[in-house]
C-alpha cells in the first residue's frame, strides 16, 4: 500500500475505476449540488479524480465547519500517543483544577475525555438545537461549557454538541502548552505535507468572523484556543491527505503520524454511528467513516475500496445530502 498520495492523474482505469461513470459526477454536481466547490477522489493512493467548481482551484482554502471536530479527534489521539494526556479515561475537570464544581454535581466529576470524544455528555439544550450563539457571546467559553456539561440527562447517551468539542481544543491546550492549530502545525499538517496553518489574530466576534466570509487560518476564541467544533480551513486535497493518513492506519511517507490503535477506536462501529468525532454507516456490507461538516464539507473514508473521497463545499443551509452523490456516482465507478 502506497504511503503518500500520488498526486500526479493517472488513467482511472489503471486504478479501477470506470471514468465514463465518473464523468456522470461532474454533469450531476453542475446541476444538483452547486455549493460544492471541490471532489478530490483518492484510491489505492492514486489520485482517481480532481474537480473544482465554483471558479475554485486546489490552492483554494474552505471553511470546512465540523470536519473540525474528526481533526481534533486526531489530535488527542497524537497527544496520548506521545504521552501528554494518560488515556481518554482521563476525568475532564483533572485538567481544570481552577475550576470548582459544587460539591453534589457527582456526574460532571465522572466525565471522561472518552465521554467528550463520543458525544456522550448531557447538556441542558434539546437535541440539535445547541445555542452556539449564546457560546460566542462568552468572554470564557471554556468555563461556560464546564458550567453546562452534565445537566439534563444520563452520561453515556448521544448528545451531539460542538461546545464539548472545544473543551477538548482546551484540554489539548491544558496538556501541550500549545494551542490545537500549532499543535497541529508541529505533528500532523507538516509530516503530511498540507499547508501549515498562520496565526491570524481576531480583532472581532462576529458571525462573520467565527463562521462566514472572515473565516481564515483556524478561528479561535477569546484565550486563545482554536475552536474544538468548527473554525478549521483547508484545501480539499488536504481534507483527503488526512482522511488517506486514516485509511493508511496511521503511516505516511513510511512514518507512524498516528497510532493504529487509535483509528481503529476513532471508527469502530456503535449503536450510536458515531466514534471519536467520526460518522460511521454500515449500509449492506460497506462500512464506512466519515467527517462532515456544515454545508457538505466531508471527507469519505471507504476502507474496503481504499478509497477517499474529500468535498468541500460553500456554506449553505440544507445542502444536499453528500451520500447519495457518493453511493450513486462515485462507488459504481469502482471497477
Amino acid at each position: 500500500m502506497q504511503t503518500t498520495i500520488n498526486w500526479h492523474t493517472v488513467k482511472p482505469e489503471s486504478i479501477y475505476m470506470n471514468n465514463e461513470k465518473l464523468s456522470k459526477l461532474e454533469q450531476t454536481v453542475k446541476s444538483d449540488y452547486n455549493n460544492i466547490n471541490g471532489i478530490v477522489i483518492i484510491r489505492n493512493g492514486h489520485l482517481a479524480s480532481e474537480k473544482y467548481f465554483n471558479g475554485k482551484g486546489p490552492d483554494d482554502c474552505h471553511h470546512v465547519a465540523s470536519v473540525t471536530k474528526s481533526v481534533l479527534s486526531a489530535l488527542i489521539g497524537i497527544a496520548i500517543d506521545k504521552e501528554y494526556i494518560k488515556s481518554v479515561e482521563q476525568k475532564v475537570l483533572d485538567f481544570f483544577p481552577e475550576y470548582i464544581p459544587d460539591a453534589a454535581d457527582k456526574q460532571k466529576q465522572q466525565i471522561s475525555i472518552r465521554h467528550l470524544l463520543s458525544m456522550t455528555v448531557p447538556y441542558p439544550f434539546e437535541d440539535w438545537h445547541e445555542p452556539l450563539d449564546i457560546l460566542c457571546q462568552q468572554q470564557d467559553w471554556v468555563r461556560y461549557t464546564l458550567d453546562i456539561m452534565g445537566q439534563n440527562g444520563d452520561l453515556g447517551a448521544f448528545k451531539y454538541s460542538t461546545a464539548g468539542a472545544h473543551l477538548l481544543s482546551a484540554i489539548l491546550t491544558k496538556s501541550t502548552g500549545k494551542s490545537a492549530r500549532a499543535f497541529a502545525n508541529e505533528y500532523l499538517f507538516t509530516p503530511l505535507g498540507m499547508k501549515e496553518i498562520p496565526d491570524y489574530k481576531m480583532n472581532a466576534y462576529g458571525f462573520d468572523d467565527l463562521f462566514g466570509k472572515n473565516v481564515k487560518g483556524w478561528v479561535h476564541d477569546a484565550n486563545g484556543h482554536s475552536t474544538g467544533g468548527w473554525g478549521l480551513t483547508l484545501t480539499t486535497r488536504d481534507m483527503a491527505r488526512f482522511g488517506y493518513l486514516y485509511l493508511n492506519k496511521g503511516i505516511w511517507d513510511h512514518k507512524r503520524i498516528l497510532s493504529e490503535t487509535w483509528i481503529r477506536e476513532s471508527t469502530e462501529m456503535n449503536h450510536n454511528n458515531y466514534g471519536y468525532l467520526w460518522w460511521l454507516r454500515q449500509e449492506d456490507e460497506l462500512s464506512t467513516y466519515s467527517a462532515i461538516g456544515d454545508g457538505g464539507n466531508m471527507i469519505c473514508c471507504i476502507p474496503k475500496m481504499n478509497m477517499v473521497v474529500a468535498i468541500s463545499s460553500e456554506f449553505i443551509m440544507n445542502p444536499r445530502d453528500r451520500w447519495p452523490l457518493i453511493k450513486e456516482y462515485i462507488i459504481p465507478a469502482v471497477i
